[in-house]
């Protein structure tokens, strides 16, 4: 039988599911995490997933080491039997808990976490934790603070929802000895598909960027949306730092409610963050610490006024977090931040000196507000379309939302399965530039090249979904940057 050579190194004071069965739900990234997790922690598991389709577990050579005799997978429909024979459920992301067996099993007094909580259960206490949510540019902001503390010298983990699941970071501790773990920070970007069933997870410092309709298909209401949302603050006491917009008067309202004693900040007042009305400045202040920073925005890299807050709110989480970082370490970091790919990504400049960006990540209507509203007095050639997201009950996409921003630049080009009623939503608002469709993406690139001029820049922000032509956001982010390559490297 093999052994896991990071359960041998493992003090067994940390085999706290010896004897426990434990039902990992999902099979994905979080879901097989959880269940490394599971048998680090001396549990037996059961692994369940509705595909059928999917390999066996022991082909994976992320399990290679671990004692997989402890470990049976039951693919296909759920089994009523196997989830009320559990000493504990974990649930990852995706599962939704209005799944009927998995309801069933709840309502039966099975106690049922997220993987999220499951791996909070078993990471070090001592390391400080930064919890990063909301509806737009988390992934942004729990990127930038994690590239702030790592180039201060901090032993950072990122992940979360964004790439390596929390479990893998608690797996990796177990090398360690329980007093001196391999992290002296963790950041982590966390979904409210998360904290639905939170458990124990506390961070040190957590924040709501923003709230926006998002997921409403799962949880039906704003009001549910923005309460799950804030169970980030439930178990959060005054030594740890809460955060949110200052200026979003439901989200204060909803907060309160979960915010049980944490000690508040805000994004656009103090004490948290303050940045000068051309976003060139920022003014952080930590009321747990009282330490204060100055900090200059104008050597950021990244592109759009929203960059600059996310650095800013980036630079607060360090400072929050306790662990040596200063405003000298700070505003040195500060121009080093490198933006996620498909997040307003500069891809490159013609030879007509027009700028061309991909900001494929911005799936939603809000998200595309934000990167528009980003390029200042630039004139851009705004390229929206793909599969939209139908807000209303009239059928109306919302993108009424975006003409005002829109007035003040060069041309709109919509493509995609939805393109022709975003232009018809575009034209009832009077929007006044010219607005042209395309049927493809290929098609409104080579359209709105032809439509820019000299300095221009070229946006593709689709406020929609991708998988009416593409695999996903990534997808149709690389083949804007293929087909935007032609005309940056052309010399004719």
């Amino acid at each position: 039988m093999a052994t896991a050579p990071l359960l041998c190194c493992a003090p067994s004071a940390r085999l706290d599911l010896s004897g426990k069965r434990v039902v990992v739900v999902g099979l994905g990234s979080s879901g097989r995490a959880a269940i490394r997790l599971a048998l680090l922690r001396g549990a037996s598991v059961i692994a369940v997933d509705k595909n059928d389709k999917l390999a066996p577990l022991k082909e994976d050579p992320a399990f290679h080491g671990y004692e997989m005799d402890r470990v049976s997978t039951e693919l296909g429909p759920h089994q009523l039997e196997t989830f009320l024979s559990a000493s504990r459920i974990v649930v990852s992301p995706g599962v939704p808990l209005s799944e009927p067996i998995l309801a069933y099993a709840m309502d039966s007094g099975i106690p049922t976490i997220s993987e999220l909580g499951f791996a909070a259960e078993a990471f070090p206490k001592a390391v400080k934790i930064a919890a990063v949510t909301g509806t737009n540019g988390k992934s942004t902001v729990t990127t930038f603070t994690g590239q702030i503390l790592q180039q201060a010298g901090v032993r950072t983990f990122v992940g979360g929802n964004l790439g390596t699941p929390f479990s893998d970071a608690a797996c990796e501790c177990f090398k360690f000895p329980s007093d001196d773990p391999p992290y002296q920070a963790a950041v982590l970007e966390v979904s409210s598909y998360q904290l639905e069933l939170p458990g124990s997870f506390s961070p040190s410092v957590g924040v709501i960027l923003n709230l926006s309709p998002d997921h409403l298909e799962r949880h039906k209401s704003m009001e549910n949306y923005g309460e799950t949302k804030c169970r980030l603050f439930e178990r959060m006491d005054s030594s740890k730092l809460s955060i949110i917009p200052h200026a979003d008067e439901f989200l204060r309202k909803v907060a309160y409610k979960y915010n049980s004693g944490s000690t508040k900040a805000w994004l656009g007042a103090l004490p948290g963050v303050q940045l000068d009305s051309q976003a060139r400045r920022a003014v952080v202040v930590v009321p747990t610490t009282k330490a204060e920073a100055r900090l200059y925005l104008s050597g950021l890299k990244a592109v759009g006024s929203h960059n600059a807050q996310n650095a800013a709110t980036a630079s607060l989480l360090s400072l929050a977090l306790d662990v040596g970082v200063d405003e000298h370490k700070l505003q040195a970091a500060i121009g080093q931040l490198t933006p996620l790919p498909h997040r307003m990504q500069i891809v490159g400049q013609d030879k007509k000196g027009v700028l061309w960006i991909n900001d494929s990540k911005a799936t939603n209507v809000d998200a595309a507000y934000t990167g528009i509203k980003g390029l200042a007095d630039r004139k851009a050639v705004i390229l929206l379309g793909g599969l939209a997201k139908v807000l209303d009950e009239d059928g109306s996409l919302g993108f009424k939302k975006l003409s005002d921003l829109l007035q003040n630049h060069r041309a709109i080009v919509t493509f995609g399965a939805f393109g022709e009623q975003i232009e018809k939503e575009l034209k009832e608002a009077n929007v006044s530039i010219p607005c042209f469709r395309s049927l493809t993406m290929e098609d409104a690139v080579a359209r709105a090249e032809k439509l820019s001029k000299q300095g221009d820049i070229i946006l593709l922000s689709p406020a929609c979904a991708s998988f009416d032509e593409f695999r996903n956001f990534q997808h149709r982010g690389e083949v804007f940057g293929q087909l935007a390559t032609r005309y940056i490297t052309s010399t004719t």
